[in-house]
């Protein structure tokens, strides 16, 4: 028997990449699997794989980020078996562009597969799971990319409001006996063909980074060996598995009667500079330390 046998599971964006790996072993552990993805056909063949491996699955094309798209394939799930248990929220989608060249179109395209999308399919799980009466576990897709990375306002805000969603609903939901946790998985894929490196040891990146390798986590936070984790996001991916540190308030200051504009001239530059730490998901150190100067005056 397998860590989460008889579980009735829907994973979005299962048509190939992170999410196709999530199927594949939420079936092999005994979980009964929708496949969505907007791909029909790769949701298809994905329903073949597991079939041949002597699981159980069902396909539903849709797109996730309309309401009815999500509706679809929480009852595709209820009816083919009763009901839902698993949640994995996992399609998405890119539209990398500076800042000063993003256009709202491709801000829209992002925050509707990953914000919209997860908030639909969240919600249309955890409302049928409260019917239900039995709890349930929902997982998440955040990223690394929510601490900054270049060229991602739309990723990076989505990913980021997908992290605050997990802590939110985690409380909400706890009393329901549902758990809310997400990931923040590396991989190469599609989606990220050619942003990979190779290793320092000569490792391939497409070794390395291999979809399947995020999903042990997701399975077993989709077991009930899971019961005591919920509100937390992961680092997942390659060789390893990490906490990600939920934000909270660092090194304070108070001010008896309240801060002025005077009192806060004299302590901060003092104070808080020597607090700012690694910045951007690649971790560099502070950059602006000396400031940040516009062009004209480097003449």
């Amino acid at each position: 028997m397998g860590i989460v046998a008889g579980k009735r599971a829907v994973v979005t964006g299962a048509g190939g990449g992170i999410g196709r790996g999530h199927a594949l072993l939420l079936a092999q552990e005994g979980a009964r699997v929708v496949v969505n993805d907007i791909d029909a056909t790769a949701a298809e063949a994905v329903v073949a794989e597991i079939v041949a491996q002597g699981g159980e699955a069902l396909a539903a094309a849709a797109d996730i980020a309309s309401r009815a798209g999500a509706q679809s394939i929480i009852d595709a799930c209820i009816l083919a078996w009763g009901g839902i248990d698993i949640m994995v929220n996992n399609a998405g989608n890119l539209r990398d562009r500076s800042f000063l060249k993003m256009t709202e179109e491709e801000f829209d395209a992002v925050w509707g597969v990953h914000v919209k999308g997860t908030f639909h399919c969240a919600q249309l799980a955890a409302l049928a799971m409260r019917e239900q009466g039995n709890g349930g576990a929902i997982i998440n897709t955040s990223s690394g990319s929510h601490f900054g990375n270049f060229g991602q306002t739309n990723y990076a805000a989505a990913k980021g409001a997908i992290a605050s969603m997990t802590y939110t609903w985690a409380l909400e939901l706890a009393r329901l006996g549902i758990r809310v946790n997400a990931i923040c998985p590396v991989a190469m894929t599609r989606m990220t063909d050619g942003l990979m490196s190779d290793a320092q040891d000569g490792t391939s990146a497409a070794e390395l980074w291999q979809a399947e390798r995020n999903a042990p986590l997701v399975v077993y936070l989709a077991s009930d060996e899971a019961a005591n984790v919920s509100g937390q996001v992961f680092g997942v991916g390659g060789e390893r598995l990490s906490h990600m540190i939920q934000p909270h308030y660092g090194k304070t200051l108070t001010m008896p009667g309240g801060w002025t504009v005077q009192a806060v001239r004299e302590q901060f530059q003092a104070e808080m500079p020597s607090q700012f730490g690694v910045f951007g998901i690649l971790g560099k150190p502070y950059p602006f330390h000396k400031g940040v100067v516009a062009p004209d005056a480097k003449q």
